[in-house]
């Protein structure tokens, strides 16, 4: 038997790591079986970032993309009739309202795969990879009384989720997003992204004898990023 030693280095080493901040708005609502009419809920997000750039690849800049973010998400209903126009409160004579704000804690880590200039100029990307979240709080803004709501007018009968607590602390998902960024030696990164979010797990009980069988979180994320650089590849 012969045996030899070989050695391959397709793609050219990176040692680069840039911290920095992040902010944001998120427009988000839920995935509710039975389902529940809605519109976007709007929020702010916001926190810090980390980047390790290991291998450019070819033309593909590689690295690691975490994040730590607080987000304010939750969801918005549209009570409706069947003639699609508000629900008026019998006692206010107002259109009913109901929305819900949640605070959660934000951990996305991500690939993040780049086309274009390294340090000074432009490039476009791709990242995606699991996100966890931590329930931090919630409040509820209505102007009815949940017990005396008008049921009869509404289209959509599903009102367990107003007066629900949040069960499962825990989130967890898949989020994935698109982007440019522009480099400068001296002043650092300056991203803006568009990204999604799709929670894979439920903030209320899932079980057959339970009122939802689905309560996830969808998220459409728009944040700009600054990064600086702390260790940079040295070029000769």
């Amino acid at each position: 038997m012969l045996t030899s030693t070989m050695h391959a280095q397709v793609g050219e080493h990176r040692n680069d790591l840039s911290i920095g901040f992040n902010g944001g708005y998120v427009l988000s609502n839920m995935g509710f079986v039975p389902k529940v009419n809605q519109s976007l809920h709007g929020g702010l997000t916001g926190g810090f970032t980390i980047r390790y750039v290991c291998e450019k690849y070819f033309n593909t800049i590689c690295s690691v993309y975490a994040e730590v973010n607080y987000a304010k998400t939750g969801w918005k209903e549209s009570i409706l009739d069947k003639n699609e126009k508000p629900v008026v409160n019998e006692e206010t004579q107002l259109p009913e309202k109901y929305q819900r704000d949640m605070n959660y804690i934000q951990v996305p880590v991500m690939a993040h795969l780049a086309w274009g200039r390294e340090q000074h100029g432009a490039n476009f990307f791709v990242q995606a990879g699991p996100q966890l979240g931590w329930y931090l709080s919630d409040k509820a803004d209505y102007n009815f009384d949940l017990n005396n709501a008008n049921h009869h007018d509404r289209v959509n009968h599903t009102m367990f989720q107003d007066t629900m607590a949040v069960h499962n602390k825990f989130d967890y998902g898949i989020s994935a997003g698109v982007g440019m960024e522009y480099s400068h030696r001296r002043l650092g990164h300056f991203l803006i992204e568009a990204r999604y979010y799709l929670g894979l797990g439920n903030i209320y009980k899932d079980s057959k004898r339970d009122l939802f069988s689905k309560s996830n979180f969808n998220n459409i994320v728009v944040k700009l990023t600054y990064l600086f650089d702390l260790v940079r590849t040295r070029k000769e």
